[in-house]
């Protein structure tokens, strides 16, 4: 049963909780507790310059495009009572001021950057000055010529960008405390529920993301309402109250009712939001029927409705979910920001349940998706993740804003700019999804080159240096350089794909480990050595036979790497040689070696056909070999998914067929 929603035991019922730890969630209670993202620093290795170039490189190009785009200079006029004449962006512009003002908010915790900090303040300032008495805020209702306040709760997203407002407000007040932005945030959280927290109110955004923001807010402050109201929205979603679209409702995730739906559908990221949200409900007021329900549409979603790559959404059409088993490579949409909410939701059920698969699904889907979005260049982004790309298309122009997911390769930015800002914040925040602590010891759930230096629940201090190249590299080794005296555990993720992971602890000898956590107790002291080993050899992976689109095609994954073919990297003494030319052949196992990982291919010179398909009678074989001339054998490279369409223009496929 869902209790009454209560404030936290560690605060009063007004004001800031001091106690709280910069990280994007904290559950008040859980199975595991994150780990404050000042915790762990990263050193080098593959997420260590990713997180550097976000700080370097994307960060101060989202903030030139928020100002060439004309969406910082939204408040401004609003301020100067210039809208809507000189507004530009569409009606969700402001949310993503405040991604980005969510991400610098972390970034200026990990690195105490004092000129970002200056910065984030200057935003902040121009941001506050487009706030109402009432603590309304948004550039795009409410004024002379505008629409007015909540007319379009379907597409409006005045809920939804005060969940982002509300996210940064948190992140700043667990990272500085109290300052305008956070001020800001207050007031529309209060708005919100001035406004919406009648028990009979059927009001609810179209997008959700609100949930989850009011219920860190709850959170930080220990104020109960924000909580219910986090409630009211999750309740009232699935109950038919927004209007009818082309879509039906349950784009909206508007049909069934959170705790009766049994699998995500709609709207990928909606639908993702709204699951965060959800758990963040389900924890806090203890209602375990609905932590279980979120965690099943959770679980069916990630067998049924869910890429190799973590991917989430399999139609360009309403950027939605397909059917169970729905899956078209070249068609797929894989939103960045669905990757994003998809490591949001698993993060808060890995934190409430301990169920190492949402470990897995966070780091299949880091690697594959959250690693691709942004260029090597930390300037160009994927709003999409297709698959398998069919033409090479043109770069686009540096400095031309791409219309969404019609990019042929990753752009600097979007008419519709969701996915850059939300990465750069996930980027920013990485640290936090690392590992977690509880009464026993510690879990490591992902695995980085750097140190872990953290406070255990008694008070004592735990150091750890952790050395790994990993993927590339399947040594993880792990020294103790603090501990407390009394006894300890350590629990290290063993992903499900590792069949043959060992263990070696302080000069012993390797012991198998089976997929899931390995925990090590009892011994560890400073100087302690811990080596895990976890192969990440190439390996071929099939499809399930429901999944129609791949069938006959196999892929290539190398530990939690998905591997690409790239046109680029075909033989060039072979005339018209083609992505869609290629036939693998299975019997010859993937090749790793200084070169990096090569399979066994057949290619095929294309010949028209006069009609591409051949009849047989009944008992007859045919085949449309007459069609093409078969080469020589070749060994074609391939690169991790991550890396593709970083050597300008080309096709791609991660699904190759069979010879």
């Amino acid at each position: 049963m869902a209790q009454t929603p209560h404030p936290r035991p560690d605060s009063a019922s007004q004001g800031l909780d001091s106690t709280q730890p910069p990280v994007p969630v904290a559950p008040s209670r859980s199975h595991w507790q994150p780990l404050p993202l000042t915790d762990i620093e990263f050193h080098g290795g593959f997420w260590g310059h990713r997180q550097s170039l976000n700080h370097d490189v994307t960060l101060p190009h989202i903030e030139e495009w928020m100002e060439r785009s004309g969406w910082a200079k939204n408040f401004d006029h609003a301020a100067t009572g210039e809208l809507p004449a000189k507004r530009q962006g569409r009606e969700f512009s402001d949310s993503e001021i405040y991604k980005l003002l969510e991400g610098m908010a972390w970034e200026i915790a990990r690195t105490g950057d004092q000129d970002l900090d200056r910065r984030f303040k200057e935003l902040t300032a121009r941001v506050a000055k487009a706030q109402d008495t009432d603590g309304y805020i948004n550039t795009n209702f409410g004024r002379p010529g505008q629409a007015p306040r909540y007319s379009d709760f379907e597409w409006g997203h005045e809920l939804y960008c005060y969940g982002h407002l509300i996210q940064a407000g948190v992140a700043r007040a667990r990272t500085h405390g109290v300052d305008r932005l956070v001020e800001v945030a207050i007031a529309a959280a209060d708005h919100i529920c001035a406004e919406f927290g009648s028990e009979t109110d059927t009001r609810l955004g179209g997008h959700p993301e609100i949930e989850t923001a009011l219920v860190e807010l709850y959170r930080v402050t220990g104020n109960a309402a924000y909580l219910r109201q986090a409630q009211l929205f999750v309740a009232r979603r699935g109950q038919g109250h927004l209007g009818e679209i082309d879509f039906g409702p349950a784009y909206f995730q508007d049909d069934i009712p959170v705790r009766e739906a049994s699998v995500l559908r709609g709207h990928a990221v909606r639908a993702l939001y709204l699951g965060s949200g959800a758990v963040d409900v389900a924890v806090e007021t203890e209602d375990g029927n609905l932590l279980a329900a979120v965690q099943t549409q959770m679980i069916n979603t990630l067998a049924r409705r869910t890429y190799i790559t973590g991917g989430m959404g399999a139609h360009h059409e309403g950027e939605s979910f397909g059917q169970d088993y729905e899956l078209p490579a070249d068609r797929a949409y894989a939103e960045s920001c669905a990757g994003v909410a998809s490591v949001q939701l698993n993060h808060r059920l890995l934190l409430s349940t301990g169920d190492v698969r949402h470990g897995d699904a966070i780091e299949r889907t880091l690697y594959n998706i959250i690693a691709t979005a942004v260029g090597a260049d930390g300037r160009s982004f994927f709003y999409t993740n297709t698959l398998h790309h069919r033409e090479e298309g043109d770069a686009p122009a540096a400095e031309e804003a791409s219309p969404r997911a019609a990019s042929s390769s990753r752009a600097p930015w979007y008419q519709v700019s969701c996915c850059p800002t939300n990465l750069t914040r996930t980027l920013a925040s990485l640290g936090a999804y690392m590992a977690t602590k509880n009464d026993q010891g510690l879990q490591i759930h992902q695995y980085f080159s750097g140190t872990l230096t953290t406070e255990l629940t008694d008070g004592s201090t735990v150091s750890l240096q952790v050395s790994t190249n990993y993927p590339m590299d399947s040594r993880i080794e792990i020294q103790v350089l603090e501990a407390p005296e009394q006894e300890w555990t350590l629990d290290l993720r063993v992903p499900a794909w590792a069949t043959s992971a060992t263990l070696v602890h302080t000069g012993d000898e390797p012991v198998a480990v089976e997929p899931g956590y390995v925990r090590v107790n009892g011994s560890l002291r400073p100087g302690s050595r811990l080596l895990l080993d976890i192969p990440v050899h190439p390996r071929w992976t099939r499809a399930d036979p429901r999944i129609d689109a791949v069938r006959g095609q196999v892929a290539v994954e190398q530990g939690p790497l998905v591997m690409a073919m790239e046109s680029v990297d075909l033989p060039s003494s072979i005339p018209g040689a083609d992505i869609s030319n290629v036939r693998v052949d299975t019997s010859e196992p993937p090749v790793q070696d200084g070169t990096g990982t090569q399979v066994a291919t057949l290619i095929h010179e294309n010949h028209d056909l006069a009609w591409p398909y051949v009849s047989t009678e009944m008992g007859a074989t045919g085949s449309l070999d007459s069609g093409t001339a078969e080469t020589e054998r070749h060994h074609v490279p391939l690169v991790p998914y991550h890396e593709w369409a970083n050597r300008g223009p080309s096709t791609m496929r991660v699904w190759i067929p069979e010879a």
